[in-house]
């Protein structure tokens, strides 16, 4: 059965996004058969793998709100062992209607058990807010990756997140743990970047990934075109750390 880890932090800008798309890129050109669920409304993931609404019937909301089977809403991309299942702009207010619903903190998590060991990995890329789609992420997901930016705000907000964890531990999802703490935006020439990896490694300890995701202009432009960054252009330094990723991931899990 594969692992379902969302990808996580409610700040914006940290590289959630980027980390979603290009990790289930790198993991599909490692061998695995991965699945990359946007679970954001802006829907940056679904453009990002080169997919456009109206390509799919269904989307995640559908799944979520409309009770859609999840099936419908997988569709394959053009890159080696990809699936995606999309997100558009409905999902804005998927929050206040799935209040209605009895069981709402557990509609991603049904729809995950159903398909899930069709996959080696499948991932979640988040909104950048602790609300309910995100709480429906982390009660389906069996661990998460953090995304820090190397910036001055680093850690703000992560206390908050590590206790929302906590909470969904302790109500929704004993077994959830964290799969690991990735750093991104990183300038190894910049002081500062250097003591946000000190902050980090001493919040964190073991759980910081060795890999770094640099500042890279061919990660900025990937998006742009539709493709990964693995595929737009392989020889980059943002492709290489990427796959860096997808085998330090793969060697700890063991899948």
């Amino acid at each position: 059965m594969g692992k379902v880890i969302a990808i996580v932090n409610q700040k914006g800008g940290v590289g959630k996004t980027t980390t979603s798309v290009n990790l289930t890129a790198a993991m599909g050109i490692q061998g695995k058969k991965t699945l990359l669920i946007d679970l954001d409304p802006q829907g940056n993931s679904t453009s990002g793998m080169g997919v456009q609404k109206n390509m799919t019937t269904s989307s995640i909301y559908d799944i979520l709100i409309n009770e859609k089977p999840v099936e419908s809403a997988i569709m394959g991309t053009k890159f080696k062992g990809v699936d995606v299942i999309i997100s558009g702009i409905e999902l804005a207010g998927a929050e206040i209607e799935m209040v209605e619903i009895e069981d709402r903190t557990f509609l991603l998590k049904k729809a995950a058990f159903q398909i899930k060991d069709r996959y080696d990995y499948v991932f979640i890329d988040c909104p950048p807010s602790l609300g309910l789609l995100t709480l429906n992420a982390l009660a389906a997901s069996d661990t998460i990756i953090v995304p820090i930016q190397c910036e001055y705000y680093a850690l703000e907000g992560l206390s908050q997140l590590m206790s929302t964890i906590r909470q969904v531990k302790r109500l929704y999802n004993p077994m959830i743990d964290i799969e690991g703490v990735l750093l991104t935006m990183y300038d190894g020439r910049l002081n500062l970047t250097m003591q946000v990896v000190d902050e980090v490694k001493k919040y964190f300890k073991n759980k910081v990934y060795k890999t770094v995701i640099p500042r890279n202009v061919r990660l900025s432009e990937a998006p742009s075109f539709g493709e990964p960054v693995s595929y737009y252009d392989r020889y980059s330094k943002g492709a290489q750390s990427y796959q860096n990723l997808a085998q330090e991931i793969i060697k700890n899990n063991r899948i």
